[in-house]
């Protein structure tokens, strides 16, 4: 079974966006990087740029598959794993290109996973591997690229 989600707009107040959201405050601009067109745009970091393209790429992620569905809809136990990375240069600009896979789980699933993991784990009759298989065939796997545009001192970085 696919399941698409929604493309989070940005209306040219990212930072605004993840100020509200996340209570961080990221040297950003441009959109949620779906594309070249719509990359987010780096300006400075002072942190590695592959944890800062990880932590925003996270942000975009939750936004889609939680923070804006309906609590039936949602999902928990986000994960994010780089999978690719690809540098991208034009005649004015430095992109990176990552691919990341992301894992999920329906929230109320995964919420009940971690009640019975507690509740269970150590006891007599608790089936750890019988456990985490019903939670691996619980889990949404997607592959996802997000564009990041690097500019001023993230672009030497």
């Amino acid at each position: 079974m696919m399941v698409s989600f929604e493309k989070i707009k940005s209306d040219g107040n990212l930072r605004e966006i993840i100020k509200a959201a996340f209570d961080a405050d990221f040297p950003v601009d441009g959109g949620w990087g779906y594309d070249k067109a719509s990359a987010t745009i780096i300006e400075h970091s002072d942190l590695p740029m592959t944890q800062v393209e990880h932590t925003i790429a996270s942000m975009r992620t939750h936004l889609e598959m939680n923070m804006t569905l309906d609590e039936d809809l949602r999902y928990g136990g986000i994960n994010l794993n780089e999978v690719k990375r690809e540098a991208v240069q034009d005649s004015a600009h430095k992109y990176h290109k990552v691919t990341y896979e992301i894992t999920a789980i329906k929230e109320k699933e995964y919420n009940a996973f971690v009640d019975e993991y507690k509740e269970g784990y150590g006891k007599s009759g608790f089936d750890l591997s019988e456990y985490f298989a019903r939670r691996k065939a619980a889990t949404l796997h997607r592959k996802e690229i997000y564009w990041f545009e690097l500019e001023g001192d993230a672009a030497n970085a």
